[in-house]
């Protein structure tokens, strides 16, 4: 537990709250030189890099009545970890930079960085550096950098889909965007587990190395809703993706109870899921995988032959 402090960073110095940070955050045997230097040293056996960054804003991807300092840190580790999965690698590292104002509660950063160590440190990642900076009041910028290894495979891209190919899930869908929609109505006790999960996402991130190694011929991180990112897919690799109505059911009632009609809407639009989408050859499919469609002849993505349009967040549309 993190001991209550009401300091703002007003204050405190830098290099205070550094030596609180600095203790808490994990390594691993390839980190030569980590926290501390100007700049890390990593080996890297495979010599090839994966690299990613996500950022989160403070009353754009997130508010304070909502989630804490701890959940904040989980939710952009896992944003950046899934990133990581998405191409069939495993993260080994990552840089944190935190932009703050001086408003900013001392507790409030220390629950921050005990929320990316923990959640670094259950995947076996090293926490290697980073950059802290002021900002004006009421300002908070979270980013994250990520690097990782394909442990022998080759990486999976989103340009791959062939026609023919079966369209699958990692995981379950829509739990996040159905937790939001939990919060945002008042209505939490209906299904605590949702908003749990929308606060603090998991992602199965070996699901990625093992579509890899299957044989996936596309992979990405559903982070903005399945039609979208299904669409993704489908521009880049020059095909059709048709989901099925039918093979997407189960997703929808787990979620009916919660939030009634919304249910569909969470399924196929919903973001930070964090479940990888793929596509494979039909007999190549791993175990834990759900076939949700096929990959068709065409441009877009439809549900049973039907356009699907939006669906997602855009960050500048909204």
């Amino acid at each position: 537990m993190i001991p209550p402090d009401g300091r703002t960073l007003a204050q405190t110095s830098e290099q205070e709250l550094l030596a609180s940070i600095f203790p808490v955050l994990p390594t691993r045997p390839e980190v030569l030189i980590g926290v501390g230097d100007d700049t890390a040293l990593l080996q890297v056996p495979s010599g090839a890099v994966l690299v990613t960054t996500d950022s989160m804003v403070l009353g754009r991807d997130w508010i304070d009545d909502w989630s804490t300092g701890a959940d904040v840190g989980h939710k952009v580790v896992t944003q950046n970890l899934a990133d990581i999965a998405a191409m069939g690698g495993v993260c080994t590292g990552v840089v944190v930079s935190l932009i703050a104002g001086r408003d900013t509660t001392v507790a409030w950063c220390r629950e921050l960085n005990e929320g990316i160590a923990d959640a670094c440190r259950a995947e076996n990642v090293a926490v290697l550096g980073g950059d802290l900076s002021s900002a004006p009041d009421d300002v908070r910028v979270v980013s994250i950098t990520a690097l990782g290894e394909l442990n022998g495979s080759s990486a999976v891209r989103r340009d791959g889909a062939r026609v023919g190919d079966v369209v699958a899930v990692s995981d379950s869908l829509g739990r996040s965007d159905a937790g939001l929609r939990l919060l945002q109505a008042g209505t939490t006790d209906r299904a605590p587990e949702l908003v749990a999960f929308h606060r603090r996402p998991v992602a199965r991130l070996a699901a990625g190395p093992d579509a890899a190694a299957a044989g996936a011929t596309a992979l990405m991180d559903i982070s903005d809703g399945l039609v979208r990112d299904g669409r993704r897919i489908a521009t880049a690799s020059g095909v059709g993706i048709d989901l099925s109505r039918e093979l997407l059911t189960p997703f929808a009632r787990r979620l009916e109870t919660a939030v009634g009609d919304d249910a569909w809407a969470c399924v196929l639009s919903g973001g930070e899921e964090h479940t990888l989408l793929a596509t494979f050859p039909d007999d190549v499919v791993p175990q834990g995988w759900s076939l949700v469609g096929r990959v068709v002849e065409g441009s877009d993505v439809t549900l049973d032959g039907q356009p699907q349009q939006g669906g997602g967040w855009d960050h500048f549309g909204g």
